[in-house]
């Protein structure tokens, strides 16, 4: 079987470069995807600073809903202090340290605040030398409550060395003169007090961040167990090797579930996509082996052996194009680590994780689409009775099956249903109701594709009964005839054009609508904030409101919050950023509160977005059960429910709530609205140019707007757009070459019967323009709902907001695209003498 499958390959290596083109990029896809999911997985940040303890005792930073993935908490949890002593006497530990980390940065003669890697934990007491891997230092350790050391990187940025003074804030205290003792050689190790000003400093008497242990050569594992044995039950993790370099910052460690939370998000629509398109491909590859298929069963060949055969010689194929495409995918994956990295979404240093289980899944799952696909194609054939397989051959079913138009048109509405998610959900997931409704609808029109174009050419050709040139009747005649084979391109030009369109067009509204929640909802027209220090200084927020010209001032900060509900007698999580107000927010943010109000954001009380407070009973007076950033369960009262949830987020804490519970205990930022006058702004910009480190920008600057100031998330999805998109067209481009090479007997025998060449190119590109035109009035069709309740939806108007040329590049991509596949196999063709190519066949 496999001997003459390969023999069949070399004679239809044009339908077959089709589907080794849909197999490489599928592979690439699937691969590229499958290293970001493994990376989340097991990737970790370097060691750094903690790379010379041998086991690390720290609280677990995940939340671990059941039946789910464990969430990651940003948050610092502290653990008690004199857990470094209790550890310190297990046989075979050197040093136990209990490792603190809070808000430190230098500032140099100038008055600049010196860079660090994270200046809210950049403080550490000087015992946490202990932890690095090979510490050199230049000059002694810091002895009195004035002297600090340094890592190499920030004296270099400060110009500074042992013996010199310089200025420093810690945790928010005014900028105080100390003493450099030292410079220590350890990459981003930051600020290194004496242990004792260090606790001061910190504000967290008898709580460390962290306990690292030294272990006597060999004795590593011995430790590690003991240590799991003696903290078993107490919600503390021990951790050893690559996982220690996720303990140094956890907001950092957390960055890893965002690539599973992206590979997730990828993934459903690259399997279906890649699917669709392999499959498509294999249909066509199938379809112009026809005859061979039904002369081998008018020899004796079983309906099982035929299907073995195709897909025999499909795997052959698949094999050939899976390694290149395995290889692209993990150039790939390295490609969009590239781009999270310079979005923020990632730290530089989190690697990608290369092994070989991505292949293996992708071989799998491109063996298992190949073989599906091909049985599939020729399940029709290979049912036949042998001389009907063989007189049909040539020709097409007469008509469209029923059973699989109504299965499309079922999809269809199916996809019109959830073109309403919306206008019921006016929250990001209700927007992926658009994308998938696109999706959705374009698999309907591959299903009842074949009776949909049918009914076109039976109405081209009604109008092109009389009158109508032979060209332009030939093709009409062809659209007709072979509805199937035409119904294929059509659909998958349509899937192209659905996803470019729907995907796109979701984005760019959810976008314009949060920034049209943000413009409307923000009252203030200044934001104070020090992102050098790690938050603001104290007593900031009063030398704000005593300055002149300001009416309001209210801190602002954000966390992370996750939220265990009951939905349909199951428990759900829901995790994301929440903001931390204080109950006189209201005065320079108005978010469209509907029930109660924020002035009652005292305690342990929230605000909810309406849509949540709808879908979770979470109306005002109810309490909710929530952990916060740190992992602490809170119960909560529920103050006001507001409408701006999408600018806002679906959650706002308390002050009071959130204390505790945040890594820095420090207000992130202060928003300001003033009397508008030249006055006030002049007072402010005096007030932040006096203290080092103070940034004053405006809330709405006058250059934002469009993409340049869109969130990570969005960039990502419009590269995994782009990406797809040159999937697409590269397959379509395959498919629709390897379907009009398969059509040269067609062609010579048009000519033996007297067609000129020039009337056969005519009667071609009349195709094309029929195809062309066919998939975008189906796609505009499919589309125009589903971005009509988006728009209704998010914006309040039946249309989206998004780039107004993007449906004419769409159109020009795809005439062009269908014109120049069929134009150039189509001269190809015509260059060998119709006898020629009869015989050959």
């Amino acid at each position: 079987m496999l001997r003459i499958a390969t023999q069949m390959v070399r004679h239809r290596i044009a339908a077959l470069i089709a589907v080794a083109c849909a197999v490489l990029g599928g592979a690439a896809l699937i691969t590229g995807t499958g290293v970001l999911a493994e990376s989340g997985l097991r990737s970790h940040l370097p060691a750094g600073r903690l790379a010379g303890a041998d086991v690390v005792v720290a609280a677990d930073q995940e939340y671990h809903p059941p039946g789910d993935l464990p969430i990651a908490l940003p948050e610092r949890r502290t653990v008690p202090a004199r857990l470094a002593a209790e550890l310190s006497d297990l046989p075979g530990v050197t040093a136990a340290v209990g490792d603190l980390s809070f808000p430190a940065a230098l500032v140099d003669a100038h008055g600049h605040v010196v860079p660090s890697a994270d200046p809210r934990t950049a403080g550490h007491g000087w015992s946490s030398t202990k932890l690095l891997a090979t510490p050199h230092i230049e000059g002694r350790a810091p002895t009195g409550p004035t002297e600090i050391a340094v890592d190499r990187a920030t004296a270099t940025a400060a110009g500074i060395k042992a013996g010199d003074r310089v200025r420093v804030v810690a945790d928010a205290r005014p900028a105080t003169a100390y003493r450099v003792t030292a410079v220590v050689e350890a990459p981003d190790a930051g600020v290194y007090f004496t242990d004792t000003t260090a606790v001061r400093l910190s504000g967290r008497e008898g709580r460390v961040d962290l306990v690292g242990l030294r272990a006597a050569p060999g004795a590593e594992g011995r430790v590690a167990a003991e240590v799991r044995t003696k903290v078993q039950g107490s919600g503390l993790r021990t951790v050893t090797g690559a996982g220690r370099g996720d303990l140094v910052s956890p907001g950092a460690g957390a960055s890893r579930s965002l690539l599973m939370l992206l590979a997730g998000s990828l993934a459903g629509v690259i399997l279906l996509i890649t699917g669709f398109v392999t499959a498509s491909a294999l249909a066509v590859s199938i379809a112009g082996q026809r005859r061979d298929l039904a002369l081998m069963r008018a020899v004796g060949a079983t309906p099982k052996q035929i299907r073995r055969l195709a897909a025999a010689q499909s795997t052959v194929v698949a094999a050939v194009a899976v390694v290149p495409g395995v290889g692209l995918g993990y150039l790939l994956a390295g490609q969009f680590r590239r781009l999270l990295v310079d979005r923020g979404v990632v730290p530089s240093e989190l690697p990608l994780t290369m092994s070989p289980l991505p292949a293996l899944a992708t071989v799998l799952l491109m063996a298992l689409a190949v073989q599906v696909s091909a049985r599939g194609s020729a399940w029709r054939t290979s049912r036949m009775p042998a001389t009907e397989a063989v007189a049909e051959s040539r020709s097409e079913p007469r008509d469209p099956s029923r059973t699989r138009t109504r299965i499309g048109l079922l999809v269809i509405l199916a996809a019109t249903a959830l073109s309403v998610l919306p206008l019921l959900s006016r929250t990001v997931l209700g927007a992926t109701g658009t994308s998938l409704a696109g999706i959705v609808g374009a698999i309907g029109l591959a299903l009842s594709g074949p009776a949909l174009v049918r009914a076109v050419g039976n109405a081209a050709a009604r109008r092109t009964r009389s009158g109508a040139s032979a060209p332009t009747w030939l093709a009409m005649a062809n659209v007709r005839a072979y509805a199937l084979r035409n119904a294929g391109i059509v659909s998958t030009l349509a899937m192209a054009l659905v996803f470019v369109l729907t995907y796109t067009l979701t984005q760019t509204t959810v976008l314009a609508a949060t920034a049209d929640d943000t413009r409307t909802g923000t009252l203030a027209g200044q934001r104070l904030s020090a992102p050098g220090l790690g938050g603001l200084p104290a007593g900031t927020l009063a030398d704000v409101r005593r300055t002149t010209g300001v009416r309001a001032a209210a801190p602002v900060g954000s966390t992370t919050v996750v939220w265990p509900y009951q939905q349909f007698g199951d428990t759900e999580t829901d995790s994301g950023s929440a903001m931390i107000l204080t109950p006189d927010a209201a005065d320079v943010l108005d978010l469209d509160v509907r029930d109660g109000s924020l002035a009652g954001l005292t305690g342990a009380t929230v605000a909810v977005s309406s849509d949540v407070a709808r879908s979770r009973s979470a109306e005002v007076g109810r309490r909710v059960n929530l952990v916060l950033g740190d992992g602490a369960k809170v119960e909560a009262t529920v103050v006001a429910v507001y409408g701006r949830g999408l600018g806002f987020g679906t959650v706002v804490l308390s002050h009071d709530l959130a204390a505790g519970h945040t890594t820095t205990e420090l207000d992130q930022s202060i928003l300001i609205r003033t009397d508008g006058t030249a006055a006030a702004r002049q007072a402010l910009t005096a007030l932040a140019a006096d203290r080092p480190g103070l940034v004053l920008e405006d809330t709405n600057p006058t250059s934002a707007g469009g993409l340049k100031d869109a969130p990570p998330e969005v960039w990502i999805n419009l590269a995994t757009i782009v990406v797809l998109l040159v999937y697409l067209l590269l397959s379509i481009a395959n498919k629709l070459v390897a379907a009009t090479a398969q059509r040269r007997v067609e062609l010579a025998a048009l000519r033996l019967n007297g067609t000129t060449p020039r009337q056969v190119r005519a009667m071609m590109r009349r195709e094309a323009a029929v195809t062309a035109a066919t998939a975008l009035a189906m796609s505009v069709l499919l589309s125009a709902l589903p971005l009509a309740l988006l728009g209704q939806g998010f914006l309040g108007r039946p249309w989206p907001a998004g780039p107004a040329w993007l449906l004419p590049a769409l159109a020009l991509t795809v005439t062009v695209t269908a014109f120049a596949t069929v134009e150039i196999p189509t001269r190809q063709a015509l260059r060998t003498p119709p006898a020629d190519a009869v015989r050959a066949q």
